[in-house]
């Protein structure tokens, strides 16, 4: 039994085409390789590309449409989770357009793109980086190796 709740949500307008348990195995795969035993809860939110584009202005300060956003949901300064509860890893928020054509443009399936978004998503809010060559070879092959032990496979656009 696993000691983390994943809290999937997917916007209305995509909800016939949005499987959550995939998003779920992802999401608990991907904890389970980081080790990560502590109780904790995550949402993964499937929306629209407007949202994203909002978020990343707002948050970001870059004006564009992204596929994945992470907002890492702990406290800062002297604040902890209540005693004994589970502590909040974070949010994911995926733009489903942006999966959509994403995974068309690579070959892959909705649901393969979707996960790796998950799975990238949560690498994030683990501590992960990709803005350096090297932190995102690094983070790229741990993305690679929960994808494998999923059985995803996901081609990559040149």
């Amino acid at each position: 039994m696993s000691s983390h709740r994943v809290e999937i949500r997917i916007d209305d307008r995509y909800g016939s085409r949005v499987d959550p348990a995939p998003l779920r195995e992802a999401a608990e795969e991907t904890l389970v390789q980081q080790s990560v035993d502590d109780e904790c809860d995550l949402t993964v939110v499937v929306t629209g590309a407007r949202v994203l584009r909002e978020l990343n202005r707002r948050h970001r300060g870059v004006d564009t449409a992204t596929d994945v956003l992470a907002f890492p949901g702990k406290a800062e300064g002297p604040f902890v989770h209540a005693f004994g509860g589970p502590s909040y890893l974070g949010d994911v928020i995926i733009s489903f357009p942006q999966a959509e054509a994403q995974a068309q443009a690579a070959g892959n399936t909705l649901s393969a793109e979707l996960q790796l978004l998950v799975v990238h998503g949560i690498l994030h809010l683990l501590g992960y980086d990709d803005q350096t060559e090297r932190e995102a070879a690094h983070m790229w092959a741990v993305q690679q190796a929960v994808l494998d032990q999923l059985g995803v496979r996901v081609h990559f656009r040149d």
